[in-house]
């Protein structure tokens, strides 16, 4: 019954905000959504495992991942409401409106217990994130989101067609539903090939949204454009719904005889998601774009601490929960710099410890903690990772990790120093900077300090959360 009511009153909430199109009422619906959004987490916690409308679960890894979006609420609106301060009453309550619906759906999509449920949520969330890309109105933000509503529905069609092969499992008889329950008690009755197929199919249609080697290019593009606020969510906690579908389908199959080839593709995937980060880092000369090309740098170190097995499942949550925050924080700071800088071009950029101190520590302390550089939190899962690899035998995959995340240090080092301590390149016209206040950047302070906290000490229940996600995986190195 809770659900069902979160549900509604997300749906009731969106359109007041479209009907009323007014400032004020649309800042208090939209902080109320906020209040609802957090009870409705901790009532998740307090009701672990229970299973709701049939369709939706409270488990460990859904609820983990509901948690980092909740906690992220309060600064994406607070943000927001300062980026969209200048729009007109009906871009705004759009704004809003849109938002709320992106996440009230990926919270669907991390309480699913079902392929076809889950993939409606994800579905919903394209549509959500389509509105908010195309904010400004202008016609570069017109083809990105195109592109972004394009390749996304590709990759879902063909994610959907994974889900049509998981159909095939029941044989000629029809499948009552495609739960992860009901298909996890067949699993290994099913032909090995269509397992596979699905797996491939899953892997690349939600890699849109996971933004994982071969679809990474639908994110790239949608963070030029998009308000900062979003491109956090888009880098993140949206990141982390294509995170869960592919996992929830790994550990499905990881009772199969398929285990060793899932491992594989998912390291491959990583590995060409690190190359492609690498490359395109070394020669970003957009800020929101660098810092895209970062998420998929991060997001192939989760498929290759998968691949890895044992420890590298406990390495990949952590990662993703260390991400979320790190990366987030410093999405809310471009907000920040485009004020005071009139631009999120390299070139263009300079003297930000002069201008915005505040701003250039969160850009420093942010940079430390992305590049998993102690004492970042992320160091542990990297770590992790490494050492999983050398247990593994991987040496090779090993050393071509370690050389692309040398240059993902390099690239990433070298341009924010740039836009801290350096001159701009190309003059600015004269254009004077706005004046921040510093109260604005607390919120990236705290998240950056939760990260550097994680280095040191990791909460039991956190721990408790992460191993009970992927308890049902096998425990020894593969």
């Amino acid at each position: 019954m809770t659900l069902i009511l979160f549900f509604i009153f997300s749906a009731v909430m969106c359109i007041a905000i479209v009907l009323f199109k007014d400032k004020t009422i649309t800042r208090i619906i939209t902080i109320g959504y906020a209040s609802m959004h957090i009870l409705f987490t901790i009532y998740c916690w307090a009701n672990l495992d229970k299973t709701e409308l049939s369709y939706f679960t409270y488990n460990s890894l859904g609820v983990l991942l509901l948690s980092v979006l909740s906690f992220m609420i309060i600064p994406t609106l607070y943000h927001g409401f300062i980026y969209a301060s200048a729009d007109n009453s009906k871009r705004y309550s759009i704004y809003h409106a849109a938002l709320i619906a992106l996440m009230s759906s990926m919270s669907g999509a991390y309480l699913a217990n079902g392929m076809t449920v889950l993939w409606i949520f994800v579905e919903a969330t394209t549509i959500a994130v389509a509105a908010l890309i195309y904010h400004d109105r202008t016609e570069i933000a017109l083809e990105a989101t195109w592109k972004y509503v394009f390749i996304c529905s590709t990759g879902i069609a063909l994610a959907y067609l994974g889900i049509l092969f998981l159909g095939f499992i029941y044989g000629r008889k029809d499948a009552s539903n495609l739960s992860f329950t009901a298909l996890a008690d067949i699993i290994n009755q099913a032909n090995p090939l269509y397992v596979k197929i699905a797996f491939v199919f899953v892997l690349i249609g939600f890699s849109t949204k996971m933004g994982l080697f071969p679809m990474h290019t639908v994110t790239i593009d949608a963070h030029s454009v998009a308000p900062p606020p979003i491109s956090a969510l888009i880098s993140t906690t949206l990141m982390n719904v294509g995170f869960l579908a592919i996992f929830r389908v790994y550990t499905l199959f990881a009772s199969s005889s398929i285990l060793p080839f899932m491992n594989n593709v998912l390291i491959l995937s990583g590995v060409l998601s690190l190359l492609i980060a690498a490359g395109y880092m070394l020669k970003a000369k957009h800020l929101k774009r660098m810092l895209a090309y970062s998420s998929l740098e991060n997001m192939g170190l989760v498929a290759i601490a998968i691949g890895v097995g044992g420890g590298g499942y406990y390495a990949a949550l952590l990662l993703i929960v260390l991400h979320s925050l790190a990366k987030s924080s410093l999405f809310y700071q471009m907000g920040q710099l485009s004020r005071v800088l009139h631009t999120f071009k390299l070139d263009e950029c300079g003297r930000y410890m002069k201008l915005y101190p505040a701003g250039a520590l969160v850009l420093l302390t942010g940079m430390v903690c992305i590049l998993a550089i102690p004492p970042s939190g992320l160091f542990i899962s990297e770590f992790m990772i490494i050492k999983g690899l050398v247990f593994n035998n991987k040496w090779f995959i090993l050393l071509v990790a370690i050389i692309l995340l040398c240059f993902v240090i390099y690239a990433m080092s070298t341009r924010i120093l740039h836009i801290v301590f350096s001159d701009p390149l190309i003059d600015d016209n004269g254009r004077l900077p706005d004046r921040i206040n510093p109260v604005e950047s607390i919120s990236q302070f705290v998240l950056l300090g939760i990260v550097i906290a994680m280095c040191f000490y990791q909460p039991p229940f956190l721990a408790d959360m992460i191993n009970q996600s992927f308890a049902l995986l096998p425990k020894w190195l593969l």
